[in-house]
């Protein structure tokens, strides 16, 4: 049975991102140059998708705006989920937008084509939903499965016991909405886990065995991890200017830098005399690196600005960040607090929200979090969670 709609769920904004999610959706966080949404949808037409039906609600004109009415010629529906109340909710808003069975996928979540044609391929009516292997279940939610049928499914598994997930991509017909009505709310909130379980009641869902690459940003210091897993697979629309090394058209290198693959120069982008870019960087459209930079290990999202003789490592700058000459982000592992967590010894320098000013020779202490128009003087040593806004004068 062939599936020509791909339904993309993007409403949510992505709390546990924060500071880089309270000026724009997850879906529109940067992954080696481009929206974490744009690898989405690659995916699904390179599979023949031939309609997309884009579920948005929190900064929805953010991706309205970027995507327009289609994408590399396959039109766009846009559906307004205008509570955020859970990715079955999500799915039920596309109702009226559909005719015909549909695959449904996260938005947040960078795949591997072969997750999605292995659907694709797998399904012949009965519901379907891609499992893989993952060292992590505790993190996305657990299955077990017997002859191809799924048979447990855990939303929050207490333990990483089964080595099996739910990889988030599902194939459905019409009946998955009648199902969605009869599955009961939690909190409020209709979760599309407990709309499988409904199917499960109801009959057979069949799990799709598939692998390849499936990379969740769930927290800040995942869009390092996103960005070394799509430059290590080469997962980058620039011309390859040498091994590992990509460079779009319109940037500006100077014959005195060196990039040190992987890495990735966005359009418009300009690395200056002596700057050292790399390994694991990306630069985004229209940034601007200054001479005598170091970075490595680092994510520059478009128009930021890199003063002269700074050192980045495990570092994230949002869009329009201002970093002044001489700045020191010397990298981790630290200890980050999300919320009322703390995660320990992760591989992040700092993250810096969109629209931070740095004043020149600012210090980071690993693990630093700072919002978006947060202030830093000049010679600032900075630690720990910097509100939006705020001003660090020392």
């Amino acid at each position: 049975m062939d599936i020509t709609t791909g339904i993309v769920l993007a409403a949510g904004e992505g709390t546990r991102l924060r500071p880089l999610t309270f000026n724009r959706p997850k879906t529109m966080l940067p992954a080696a140059g481009r929206p974490i949404l744009e690898h989405v949808l690659d995916v699904l037409v390179d599979c023949g998708i031939e309609r997309l039906c884009l579920v948005v609600g929190y900064q929805r004109e953010r991706v309205q705006e970027h995507f327009g009415p289609s994408y590399r010629d396959v039109p766009i529906t846009y559906v307004h989920q205008t509570k955020q109340l859970g990715s079955g909710h999500a799915l039920q808003q596309a109702a009226p937008e559909t005719d015909g069975p549909v695959l449904v996928l996260n938005g947040d979540r960078v795949i591997d084509e072969r997750i999605v044609a292995d659907v694709l391929e797998g399904f012949d009516g009965t519901p379907a939903m891609a499992v893989l292997d993952h060292p992590t279940p505790t993190r996305y939610g657990a299955v077990e499965v017997d002859d191809g049928t799924l048979s447990t499914l855990v939303e929050k598994p207490d333990s990483d016991a089964f080595g099996r997930i739910n990889a988030g991509v599902y194939a459905f017909d019409e009946s998955v909405f009648d199902a969605i009505e009869r599955t009961p709310r939690r909190n409020g909130e209709l979760h599309l886990p407990d709309v499988i379980g409904t199917l499960m009641d109801d009959g057979e869902v069949r799990a799709v065995s598939t692998d390849g690459l499936w990379v969740d940003a769930t927290y800040p210091w995942d869009l390092l991890y996103l960005t070394r897993e799509l430059l290590a697979n080469g997962r980058v629309q620039f011309p390859e200017r040498s091994d590992n090394v990509w460079v779009a058209d319109s940037a500006r290198v100077h014959p005195e830098a060196t990039l040190q693959g992987p890495v990735v120069v966005g359009p418009d982008a300009e690395i200056a005399a002596s700057a050292v870019v790399g390994p694991d960087v990306a630069v985004g459209r229209n940034a601007t690196v200054g001479g005598n930079v170091t970075l490595q290990n680092t994510l520059l999202d478009s128009d930021c600005r890199v003063g002269p003789g700074s050192t980045l490592v495990d570092c994230v700058a949002g869009q329009s960040v201002s970093i002044g000459p001489g700045t020191v982000v010397p990298g981790g592992p630290s200890d980050v607090r999300v919320g009322d967590r703390v995660f320990e010894n992760q591989g992040l320098g700092a993250v810096l929200a969109d629209r931070a000013s740095v004043g020149g020779g600012a210090t980071f202490m690993p693990g630093t979090l700072v919002g978006a128009d947060a202030t830093v003087g000049t010679g600032a040593h900075v630690s720990g969670w910097i509100r939006n806004g705020a001003e660090v004068v020392r």
